[in-house]
C-alpha cells in the first residue's frame, strides 16, 4: 500500500496519549483488579494485532470504573451523576426521576456491548468482575440492587443486559452460581411485566423473551409476536424501520430496533411461527450497515442526527454486528470497516473530555458537551457507546484485523477511486 492511502489511518496522537494517561478508578480490596490499559502512543493504528490491542485497551478503559465498583457493590455510592439541566424543564424533578435509573443502565448498557469480546478472549479478570457484578445487582440485600420493576425504564435495561448475556452465555450465564441465575431471572420477571409502548420498546419486549427462551424459561409469545409483526408494518423501506410508525432521523435503528429484531429472530429462527421474520430482517440489515459505513467520512466523523446523539458510537452498532456475523454485504470488506471504525474510535471516545479525571464517562458526543445530552440521558446512558465493541467478538487472527489496511468507501470515493454504485433493496 502507497504513504498516501495510509495517510487516511494517520491521528494526531492526542487521543492515544489521553487514553494512556487517564488513571482507572480506585478499587475496593474486595472488587479484582483489571490490570491497567497499556495503550500504545503511536501516531498510527494500522492493521493486525496492533489494531485490535487499541481497541481492547480501550474497551477495558470504558468498563473498568463500572464493573470494578459494582463488583465491590460501591457503583451507586461512587458513580457521579451528570445530567444537562435544559432550559424550561424542571431540573430537580428530571434529576429524581434518572437517579432512579442511571446506575442500571450503567451496567445493562455496557454489557450489550463487551460481552462478544468476553466471550472470544475469555479474559479472566473480566469475567470475575462480571459474575460478581450481576450477583451485586440483583441480590435483594445488595447496597447495588438494581431496580428493574417501576415504572417503565428497566424494560429498556433489562433488554440491554439480556442482549448481553445473549451473546455470552457460555462464559458468563452458563458457569454463573445457581442462586445469582435465581436472583437474575427474578429481576428480569419484574422486568416483563412493564408494557412496552408502541415503537421501539416492541423490541425490548421481544429481547428479554428471546434471553428466557435461550435459558429454558418459559415465554410470553404475545410480546413476541406483537414486536415481530409491529415493526413488519413500520417497515419504511430500504433498511430502515419506523420508531413506532412515523420515522425519525436519528439512530434507533441501530441503538435497539434493529440489532434486536437480529437478536429475537436467530433466537427463533426455527419457529414455525416466527422463522418467516429471519431472512428479511438479515436483509435489511446488511443494507443498514451498508448505508452506516458510507457515513463514516474520510476522517472517521458521521452525521449527528436525531436524539440521543450522546450515545456516540452506539449509533453504529448495526454495522458492528453485521461484520461480527460475517454478513457484510457486497463491496464492504472487513478490512475497510475495521479502518473506518477505527478511526471513528480514535476521534470520538478518544476524545479530550470523554472520560473524567476517575475514567466515566462524561456527556457529550466527542467530547464533553453537556448540550447534547437530552433530558433521559445521565452518567448511565452513556455506556450505550459499548455495542462499539461487538467486532472483539471477531478473534485476532480473523480477517477482520489480520486483512491488509484498505479504505473505506468514503475516503475511495471522494480520492477518485472508480467505486461501484450505491443501489437500494
Amino acid at each position: 500500500m502507497t504513504n498516501s492511502r495510509r495517510n487516511f489511518f494517520k491521528t494526531t496522537g492526542t487521543a492515544l496519549a489521553g487514553l494512556a494517561a487517564s488513571p482507572l478508578i480506585s478499587r475496593a480490596q474486595s472488587a479484582p483488579a483489571m490490570p491497567p490499559a497499556n495503550i500504545p502512543a503511536v501516531p498510527e493504528i494500522a492493521g493486525g494485532a496492533k489494531a485490535r490491542e487499541y481497541w481492547v485497551a480501550m474497551a477495558r478503559k470504558v468498563a473498568a470504573p463500572v464493573l470494578e465498583n459494582l463488583a465491590a457493590r460501591t457503583l451507586k455510592k461512587n458513580m457521579p451523576f451528570e445530567m444537562y439541566e435544559a432550559p424550561g424543564r424542571d431540573a430537580a424533578k428530571d434529576r429524581r426521576d434518572r437517579m432512579r435509573f442511571t446506575h442500571t443502565e450503567a451496567i445493562c448498557r455496557l454489557m450489550c456491548g463487551i460481552t462478544a469480546w468476553i466471550e472470544t478472549d475469555k479474559p479472566a479478570d473480566i469475567i470475575e468482575l462480571v459474575h460478581k457484578s450481576l450477583d451485586a445487582m440483583s441480590d435483594p440485600e445488595s447496597p447495588d440492587y438494581m431496580n428493574f420493576k417501576t415504572p417503565s425504564q428497566p424494560l429498556v435495561e433489562a433488554a440491554f443486559i439480556c442482549q448481553g448475556l445473549l451473546r455470552a452465555r457460555k462464559t458468563l450465564w452458563e458457569p454463573l452460581d445457581a442462586r445469582v441465575k435465581k436472583n437474575f431471572i427474578a429481576s428480569m420477571n419484574l422486568a416483563r411485566k412493564i408494557a412496552p409502548f408502541e415503537n421501539n420498546w416492541q423490541m425490548f419486549a421481544a429481547e428479554v423473551e428471546a434471553f428466557m427462551h435461550a435459558i429454558g424459561e418459559d415465554i410470553d409469545r404475545k410480546r413476541v409476536s406483537n414486536a415481530l409483526e409491529r415493526h413488519e408494518k413500520w417497515y419504511k423501506g430500504d433498511g430502515v424501520y419506523g420508531d413506532g410508525n412515523p420515522f425519525h432521523w436519528d439512530y434507533y435503528n441501530s441503538y435497539s430496533i434493529q440489532p434486536m429484531l437480529l437478536d429475537t429472530t436467530e433466537v427463533f429462527a426455527k419457529d414455525a411461527e416466527w422463522k418467516k421474520y429471519r431472512a428479511p430482517v438479515v436483509k435489511r440489515a446488511r443494507r443498514y450497515a451498508a448505508v452506516l459505513e458510507r457515513f463514516i467520512s474520510p476522517e472517521g466523523t458521521y452525521p449527528i442526527i436525531g436524539r440521543s446523539s450522546g450515545y456516540r458510537c452506539g449509533a453504529l452498532q448495526v454495522l458492528t454486528q453485521i461484520a461480527l456475523q460475517k454478513r457484510l454485504p457486497k463491496n464492504v470488506s472487513p478490512a475497510q470497516v475495521r479502518c473506518a471504525l477505527t478511526k471513528v474510535l480514535q476521534r470520538q471516545l478518544g476524545a479530550a473530555g470523554t472520560f473524567d479525571k476517575d475514567g466515566w464517562l462524561q456527556l457529550g458526543f466527542a467530547g464533553h458537551q453537556p448540550a447534547v445530552a437530552d433530558p433521559y440521558v445521565t452518567t448511565g446512558s452513556n455506556y450505550l457507546c459499548s455495542p462499539m465493541f461487538l467486532v472483539l467478538g471477531l478473534p485476532a487472527d480473523d480477517e477482520f484485523w489480520s486483512a491488509p489496511d484498505e479504505p473505506w468507501t468514503s475516503v475511495k470515493a471522494w480520492s477518485g477511486v472508480n467505486i461501484p454504485g450505491d443501489h437500494s433493496v
